[in-house]
């Protein structure tokens, strides 16, 4: 699983006054993962929010900084009565664990001592490590909301601590505002983050300040981490085809599944054969191809295109003088198939 990104609808562990347009922002991006706080909304206003979320595509989180018993005890029950997907924080497992109880509701909440508001992370990160552990034991728990950046211990090496202690998912939160920390918190282990304040206040590096350049930025670092940034651009045929002049032999311009994009120029009769497990797709793209067949012949005319399956006995023949094809099939598909002759490639040039 890549690194999850939760933007949080809150600043100052308060989820914000007017959270529509910012929810509309994000959900437009893309955003999948949304969250909310317990303190600043209504039950309604939030039960609304929630319902925009899911209906929006995207995973709703709830989470919880109230410090009492009872409102924490009540941000459960609200939270099995607004459906949320998932409960991020609090302290008191004992008593939230009864609430949840037969809901899909994935629970994790805060390991170590919170105190404050702004929430904070006390103690150790000896102790901090020991809570995890003692959290991540209990069935009911999926996974823990780490306040790492919200302590006073090394952030990195209480990750990477955490992270190492238990087999449960480790989300990180408070005060990550910055590439570096997100590059930090990924490599020692954790299975994503949350940003709210640092968003809605401009301070993420971006081109702008405003909301969907902040969340933009994130998601394209995020995506950059998580290896999903594609690294190709696009091929003009023409020009590529223009990079070559010998005819029946392949050029391998892509590669996808397993399956390779080739370039070829044909002139005059290729030699009939067949390909024992490989299906080859041809679609010409210059001059006009006749493909012939045991049974009968088949025009391709530029903009067309013809599957030749495996086992099928085939013969090309350009019609024109030079015919530009592109053809799709497997990395192991050989050019002459079953049969072996001067014109066999077996060491494709790379475009």
């Amino acid at each position: 699983m890549g690194l999850r990104f939760i933007f949080m609808l809150t600043r100052n562990d308060r989820t914000v006054d007017d959270p529509w347009p910012l929810l509309h922002t994000a959900l437009s991006l893309g955003v999948r993962h949304i969250g909310f706080k317990d303190i600043g909304l209504s039950l309604d206003q939030v039960t609304a929010l929630n319902r925009t979320i899911k209906d929006g595509g995207a995973t709703s989180y709830l989470e919880v900084v109230s410090l009492d018993r009872d409102s924490e005890i009540a941000s459960a029950t609200a939270a099995v009565e607004i459906g949320v997907d998932v409960l991020l924080g609090g302290t008191r497992v004992e008593a939230v664990t009864p609430i949840l109880a037969g809901t899909a509701i994935q629970y994790c909440p805060f390991p170590g001592r919170i105190a404050g508001h702004p929430s904070v992370l006390e103690g150790t990160l000896e102790e901090i490590v020991a809570s995890a552990k003692a959290l991540t034991a209990r069935e009911t728990v999926h996974g823990l909301d780490l306040l790492a950046y919200r302590s006073h211990e090394d952030v990195p090496a209480l990750i990477q601590a955490v992270c190492a202690a238990v087999t449960k998912p480790v989300y990180v939160a408070g005060s990550i505002d910055t590439p570096e920390r997100i590059a930090a918190l990924k490599a020692a282990g954790a299975a994503g983050f949350t940003i709210g304040t640092a968003a809605l206040d401009g301070r993420y590096p971006a081109d702008a300040t405003d909301m969907a350049s902040q969340l933009a930025a994130i998601l394209r670092d995020v995506a950059t981490l998580n290896n999903h940034i594609s690294p190709f651009h696009t091929t003009n045929l023409a020009a590529a085809f223009g990079r070559f002049s010998d005819t029946w032999s392949p050029k391998v311009a892509g590669q996808i599944n397993g399956m390779q994009i080739k370039l070829a120029k044909f002139e005059g009769a290729f030699t009939w054969h067949f390909h024992s497990t490989e299906d080859e797709l041809f679609l010409v793209h210059k001059g006009r191809l006749l493909m012939k067949f045991r049974d009968r012949d088949e025009i391709v005319e530029p903009g067309a295109f013809i599957v030749v399956p495996r086992g099928v006995e085939h013969c090309p023949v350009a019609l024109d003088e030079t015919c530009e094809v592109v053809l799709l099939e497997p990395a192991t598909t050989v050019n002459t198939g079953s049969a072996t002759d001067a014109r066999t490639v077996t060491d494709l040039e790379h475009l």
